[in-house]
């Protein structure tokens, strides 16, 4: 009689995947969640979480505890390449100049200084999540789940949020979120129609950014992934 039984993740079963996220790791940015969401809401508005950047968070959030190679994966495909951009920007900021001044934000002096410290995260996050994703594997469904995602929170801000230029009673509210109204959000863009630029829009994020991004991902991780969920078995018999 034969019996087929799973082995578990051991470290002598290598071909097992075995992500291994630190707890301290999960600690560590829950504690930070914990800070950054109560103080965003009060100084932005509930709002501000529609930014690409800020669902990324909260989906890293989930990933960490599920240690979800989709849901590291639909994270990293989102923000890790335009995260990177605002890296290379900040640091032209630093150097006492502008590249887009998207991140002109972090160097003024009229903005408190905790709350551009929150907006680091912009910084590290995109290295977490490679690192998560070296751990996971990269799963290749993230894109069609982030670009379904992306276009459902561009056309949230596109029709229910204020446009870029929009005057509002109190300053810190997001206006023009996630760009669907055009890279400067004192004044919206005036090359396209507003819905041909949101098409517009919505291609270039998907052909520069998105669709790079996975084939990057999928081609770095992605086979550690199908190695890993090649369970071995070892056969008995009595």
């Amino acid at each position: 009689m034969e019996t087929n039984v799973s082995l578990p993740a051991t470290p002598s079963n290598p071909e097992v995947r075995t992500t291994q996220i630190p707890l301290w790791l999960k600690i560590a940015f829950t504690a930070f969640m914990a800070v950054l969401v109560p103080v965003y809401w009060t100084n932005y508005g509930p709002t501000n979480f529609l930014y690409f950047c800020d669902v990324a968070l909260f989906i890293t959030l989930a990933a960490l505890w599920t240690e979800s190679a989709l849901l590291v994966s639909i994270a990293a495909v989102g923000i890790v390449v335009p995260q990177i951009f605002w890296c290379i920007d900040f640091s032209v900021e630093l150097c006492g100049s502008h590249f887009t001044k998207m991140t002109s934000y972090m160097v003024d002096a009229n903005k408190p200084l905790f709350l551009r410290s929150l907006s680091l995260f912009h910084g590290w996050l995109p290295f977490l999540l490679l690192f998560l994703v070296g751990r996971t594997g990269y799963d290749k469904r993230a894109l069609k789940v982030w670009s379904a995602t992306a276009l459902v929170l561009c056309l949230i801000s596109f029709f229910f949020l204020p446009p870029a230029g929009a005057l509002l009673s109190n300053p810190n509210t997001p206006r023009n979120v996630d760009y669907v109204f055009g890279l400067d959000d004192a004044r919206p863009q005036t090359l396209l129609a507003p819905a041909l630029y949101l098409i517009a829009w919505f291609g270039v994020l998907f052909v520069v950014l998105y669709f790079p991004a996975h084939l990057a991902l999928n081609w770095i991780y992605g086979r550690r992934l199908a190695a890993g969920t090649q369970q071995p078995v070892q056969r008995f018999t009595s």
